[in-house]
């Protein structure tokens, strides 16, 4: 006799498995990061249909079966409608396009690099939350585009956090000295901000603008009353992108490399 699990989840992925079944990556709150098979969910007449579309969160009902855990039910408990008109309709030869604003863009990039570096089954409450602030914030922002970006960074350094690569961005990572204005790096490998001397001596990171630095302390200080108010510039914006790809380029070498 199988046993029935009962949890909330966020549809994170889904890919099509032979004729009539699809395949989920489901992030839960009571289990983790779960691969579940949907059999026959894509029949029209599927009662599993409606609560288990992309960037859904459900609740679930699932069995462990010898090779596989097999989804039973799904309630629908918030689709983030706002997010899901926010953009173009896919073609067949790419995933979903951004709309002007982007809020489907950044959910697809949010889901895959949670995917990519959260590893399966292992129930962490500080993720979960992570996650439900983020498509929670996302679905309801309506502030300038710009800020709508800062939701992703927001929610990618804060996953850096949270995974135990939380960057030092107050004095130097390798001489320990308090950072003082001028050209500062940022080296992945050194665990966060270096001043101008040693990088001279280890000549390993990318400029970094003081900018740039306070943006990443804001966010991992997860006050978001202070992002909405702050100026952010395109140049600060370039800045944050080139730090936080160099910063994420690393983690998947390291994390995934390792699984």
């Amino acid at each position: 006799m199988f046993v029935h699990y009962r949890t909330q989840g966020f549809i994170l992925k889904k890919v099509d498995r032979g004729e009539n079944n699809q395949l989920f990556t489901i992030y839960t709150k009571d289990f983790g990061k779960l691969e579940i098979l949907g059999k026959a969910i894509r029949k029209i007449k599927s009662k599993l249909r409606g609560g288990t579309d992309i960037f859904y969160l459900s609740d679930i009902e699932f069995i462990q079966g010898k090779t596989h855990k097999t989804l039973t039910d799904a309630i629908l408990i918030e689709k983030f409608e706002n997010i899901r008109k926010d953009y173009n309709p896919p073609t067949a030869s790419s995933q979903p396009s951004a709309g002007p604003l982007g809020k489907l863009k950044i959910a697809y990039k949010i889901a895959e690099i949670f995917d990519e570096l959260v590893r399966e089954q292992e129930k962490d409450e500080t993720l979960w939350n992570l996650l439900n602030e983020t498509f929670q914030k996302l679905n309801n922002c309506s502030l300038p585009t710009v800020h709508r970006s800062l939701i992703y960074y927001y929610f990618l350094w804060n996953l850096f956090s949270i995974l135990g690569y939380q960057p030092e961005l107050y004095k130097c990572s390798l001489c320990q000295k308090k950072l003082v204005a001028g050209n500062l790096y940022f080296s992945p490998k050194e665990g966060g901000v270096i001043c101008t001397p040693c990088f001279k001596k280890n000549k390993q990171g990318k400029k970094i603008t003081p900018e740039t630095i306070k943006i990443i302390r804001i966010f991992l200080k997860q006050d978001w009353r202070t992002l909405k108010k702050i100026n952010v510039n395109s140049d600060d914006l370039k800045s944050l992108k080139i730090t936080s790809d160099y910063f994420l380029l690393f983690l998947r070498e390291s994390i995934v490399g390792s699984i």
